[in-house]
């Protein structure tokens, strides 16, 4: 299997299980890899209530290196974070970027302005909201952060998406100027199977936007989003599938915030 690269521990405040649990579960799912990638400090603290602190990270170290003394050479396990992408967040991530040896970063877009859109706690929001222009915000933002350049992997790019609240018509003409960006950037995206699972029933990204970045020559990861152990590697199998008829016949792995491809 893939590796699994983006998986939370319950630092987060929404995840449960232990660094053990996880990796008995990568183990038995037969990943490549395993990668630990929680949600990142952001400031100003307290920022909102689903991440880490800032105070957290050294725990948060402390987990990773229970999960390598567990695998004890049986699973490379590698260290991410999952870093939102937030008006004037460059110097904060370059900051986190430098504060230990990560193998990779995650960004994603959870923030529209003030608004963490895939929050259920918010989910009234929509039904006042012009969807047309939220899709709009969200995927400029989405191209910003791509444009950035400082992020290996590009999260669930279509997120906006999870509580089926979309435009009518073809969806691609939000995805074209990301497309491009992600492209120039040389980042990765992920298929994220949690979409499986959500309101959407449908992995990040969807099918168009997973061909038209396949034909971009963009790399891509197949990732989880694990809350829990038995979430790791989740439908692999079938995003494999979904992978393969858009056009992708690799994955990528990463050391050091180096990668290397490896064949579906």
């Amino acid at each position: 299997m893939p590796a699994d690269y983006h998986t939370h521990t319950p630092l987060c405040h929404h995840a449960e299980g232990e660094p053990e649990a996880y990796i008995d579960a990568a183990l038995a799912a037969g990943l490549s890899e395993y990668g630990v990638s929680d949600h990142a400090p952001a400031v100003p603290e307290p920022f909102d209530d689903w991440r880490m602190s800032e105070a957290d990270l050294p725990d948060y170290w402390k987990w990773i290196e229970r999960a390598r003394s567990h695998a004890a050479g049986r699973l490379p396990v590698r260290a991410g974070l999952e870093c939102d992408w937030l008006d004037g967040c460059g110097e904060w991530i370059a900051d986190l970027a430098g504060r230990y040896p990560w193998d990779y970063l995650i960004g994603s877009v959870h923030y529209l302005d003030d608004w963490d859109f895939d929050n259920p706690k918010w989910l009234g929001r929509w039904a006042d909201s012009d969807v047309d222009q939220v899709w709009k915000h969200y995927w400029k933002t989405y191209e910003q952060m791509a444009a950035s350049g400082l992020f290996n992997i590009l999260g669930h790019p279509d997120l906006v998406k999870k509580f089926s609240y979309r435009p009518q018509g073809d969806l691609a003409r939000y995805y074209e100027a990301s497309i491009s960006a992600i492209a120039q950037s040389g980042s990765a995206i992920e298929l994220n199977t949690a979409g499986w699972h959500k309101p959407c029933a449908e992995a990040y990204p969807e099918f168009r936007f997973l061909e038209l970045a396949a034909s971009a020559g963009i790399p891509l990861v197949i990732s989880s989003d694990a809350h829990a152990p038995h979430e790791v590697a989740r439908d692999f199998g079938k995003a494999i599938e979904l992978a393969k008829s858009a056009g992708f016949r690799e994955t990528l792995l990463f050391d050091q915030r180096q990668s290397r491809s490896e064949t579906l």
